[in-house]
Parts: C-alpha cells; sequence; structure tokens
C-alpha cells in the first residue's frame, strides 16, 4: 500500500529525513517511535502532502503510485489521512458540516456523486454509536472548546466517517489521560480491516498497549535505526533510547 524509498526531507534548508525505507502493506499496524527531534511528525507530514517540507530525495508510492507531487487534498482522496498531533479550532463549523463537506469532496474527486443525505445522516449516527460519541458533539464548532480527549476523539470520528486506506496517527496520545487514550485507542482498533492499514507515531510504549503493532520502527536522527516486533516497544519503554543511540554510533 505504501512504499517508501531513500526518502530525504527538510524545511527551510534544514535537513530532517535523511534517508527512510518504509513498507506497509494492508491490513498492517505499524508504530514509529523515536526521541524527541527525530523526524516522527516531519515523516506524517510529508507523507500527507504538508507544503512548507521539500522531499529532496527518494519517492513515496501508493499504492504503486508516485504521490510526491500530489497536494495533500489529492492524496486525502487518493485515502491518506493524518489525524493532527494538535488538532486546529475551527469556529462557526459544526462537526456535521465539515464532514459532510469532506466526504462529499473526496466522492466529487473520484466521480461519484454526493452521498444523499439520509445516508450520511445513517453513516453518522453508526459510526457516532461505534465510538461512543454524545449526538450534541456534532452540532458544536470544529475542536472549539473541546478538551483534549474530545478533539483527539474528533480526529478518529473523521478517519471512521473517511474510512482511508492509510490513517496515520500523529502523537494521538499525546495530552490524553488513561480512559481517553482507552477510547480513542478502541476507536481505531474497531476501525481496522484487512484492507486498510494504520501508521502510529508516538513517544510512549503505553499506546501500543491498546493499539497492538505488527511492526514497530525506531527513528533516530532522521533515520529508521531498528525494526522489529512490538517487543521493541517494551524494551525501549525500559531501557530508553540511549542504547540505541550508542549502536548507530558504534
Amino acid at each position: 500500500m505504501l512504499k517508501i524509498h531513500n526518502l530525504h526531507a527538510g524545511v527551510d534548508d534544514k535537513s530532517i529525513l535523511k534517508g527512510i525505507d518504509l513498507e506497509i502493506k494492508p491490513g498492517e499496524i505499524h508504530a514509529i517511535m523515536g526521541p524527541n527531534g527525530s523526524g516522527k511528525s516531519t515523516l506524517a507530514s510529508v507523507i500527507a502532502g504538508k507544503e512548507e517540507y521539500e522531499v529532496t530525495k527518494g519517492e513515496i508510492l501508493f499504492e504503486g503510485d508516485d504521490i510526491g507531487e500530489l497536494s495533500p487534498d489529492e492524496r486525502a482522496h487518493k485515502g491518506v489521512f493524518l489525524s493532527f498531533q494538535y488538532p486546529v479550532e475551527i469556529p462557526g463549523v459544526s462537526v456535521t458540516n465539515f464532514i459532510k463537506t469532506a466526504i462529499n469532496e473526496t466522492r466529487k474527486a473520484q466521480g461519484l456523486s454526493e452521498m444523499p443525505a439520509k445516508d450520511m445522516l445513517k453513516l453518522l449516527r453508526e459510526k457516532a454509536e461505534l465510538l461512543d460519541i454524545d449526538r450534541k458533539f456534532l452540532s458544536r464548532s470544529l475542536n472549539e472548546g473541546f478538551s483534549g480527549g474530545e478533539k483527539k476523539r474528533n480526529e478518529i470520528f473523521q478517519m471512521a466517517m473517511l474510512d482511508p486506506k492509510l490513517a496515520i496517527l500523529d502523537e494521538t496520545d499525546s495530552g490524553l489521560d488513561i480512559d481517553a487514550l482507552r477510547i480513542v485507542a478502541n476507536g481505531v482498533n474497531k476501525l481496522k480491516t484487512d484492507d486498510n492499514a494504520v501508521l502510529v507515531i508516538t513517544h510512549y510504549q503505553r499506546l501500543l498497549d491498546y493499539i497492538v503493532p505488527d511492526f514497530v520502527h525506531v527513528l533516530v536522527n532522521g533515520k529508521i535505526v531498528k525494526s522489529g516486533t512490538k517487543e521493541l516497544a517494551h524494551e525501549l519503554e525500559e531501557k530508553g533510547y540511549d542504547w540505541i543511540k550508542e549502536e548507530v554510533n558504534a
């Protein structure tokens, strides 16, 4: 589904990613861990097409197509979803209207007509129920006055409604207490199928107790320096990152 080869990228002439190789197949959950400043959020942003980052070398293939030149909305229409670490507040735009617009724009890009109102309503209700979201929540302005947990749950709700092929969760666990973390992780697990894939970016192993990855990759100084199974995340929790940095520098 996603194949990244020798990816170099940076911002304002500063090199951040220094040769990333990564392959994600349908049905898989991959986790990327690493110390602060190692390039984790940059990788998420570059896959999603955030325009302030410049790719200087390498390629990103999504379902076999090179998406390097596509805008963020074109990538989203192909099925790439990015859940933000710090979701933006949009006063005056309700959660429902935001999602309706996003779905219909994607359908338009795929040559489909708008989703009929009754189908949209049914889908909104189904997914709200699945994620244990109060209906009143849907009429509120997007993220305005939301708690950290509500903002993150809203991101997962958007993911449920848009049904992407690849969901990238950028530090979805930051600022969440254990209950909110469990609710968000539960939502991700319910949405997981054999046809979609998830890339989880996190500092902490605790999220991976709830969203269990097939593969864990450690990013240090813009490179994936180690990959393994979920046991690698437990090892990092126990020993920190210094031993990996020592291995890299040896």
